[in-house]
């Protein structure tokens, strides 16, 4: 006889959503959504150019492509809950993008590099004041550069209180699930309060 407890997973309703992954040119947006992917990610990555000169800054590091439409992954965060991963390109000369790949998104995840923290305040202010989907900051920890206090980091760049700040691992795929679960529990205690829809995302939620 069956129990009386869950479901079995095959017979879970499945839950899908979008989830947005923003930041400044060469923060590490592409290498995220590769790190968490369980599908082989879809990259519109193009060659930087002489032509580019003087229009795209060419971060520390030598990066020689740039994502000139989005970046696309998948994760199932777990049996019942899929999530469909969109990275913003991040040259300013691609922001008329951004309103499209936020569009329908469940949630953002801003990635920060502490070394060039002031490149982040475009993505927030987005976030903050031009859109209206929950978000998290995540401090990209890229190797050999120095960590700083998450205090210290959220008064730099002036983030709210209410907004999660996090570190995480880019390259990493456990430290980019652990981000991505973030991002969903901060979604699911704003959506609670607002209602059933809430509620009932709030049962496929993954536990943290």
């Amino acid at each position: 006889m069956g129990s009386s407890g869950s479901p079995p997973e095959g017979d879970l309703l499945a839950i899908s959503a979008k989830i947005v992954v923003a930041g400044g040119f060469g923060v590490g947006k592409t290498t995220f959504v590769g790190a968490v992917s369980e599908v082989p990610p879809m990259s519109n990555e193009a060659w930087m150019t002489e032509a580019g000169e003087g229009i795209d800054e060419i971060p520390p590091g030598g990066k020689s492509t740039t994502t000139v439409a989005m970046d696309f992954g998948r994760i199932t965060l777990r049996p019942d809950l899929l999530l469909y991963l969109f990275g913003t390109p991040g040259q300013a000369r691609f922001w008329f993008l951004w309103d499209d790949l936020s569009r329908g998104a469940l949630g953002a995840v801003v990635l920060v590099d502490t070394s060039r923290i002031d490149e982040s305040f475009a993505a927030i202010n987005y976030f903050e004041n031009d859109s209206e989907l929950p978000f998290v900051v995540a401090v990209n920890q890229f190797e050999g550069k120095p960590v700083h206090d998450l205090e210290e980091v959220r008064d730099a760049l002036a983030l709210d209180p209410a907004v999660p700040l996090v570190t995480c691992d880019a390259r990493d795929r456990a430290s980019t699930i652990a981000t991505l679960t973030e991002l969903v529990g901060h979604t699911l205690s704003l959506a609670v309060l607002s209602g059933p829809a809430g509620r009932e995302l709030a049962v496929s939620a993954p536990h943290a």
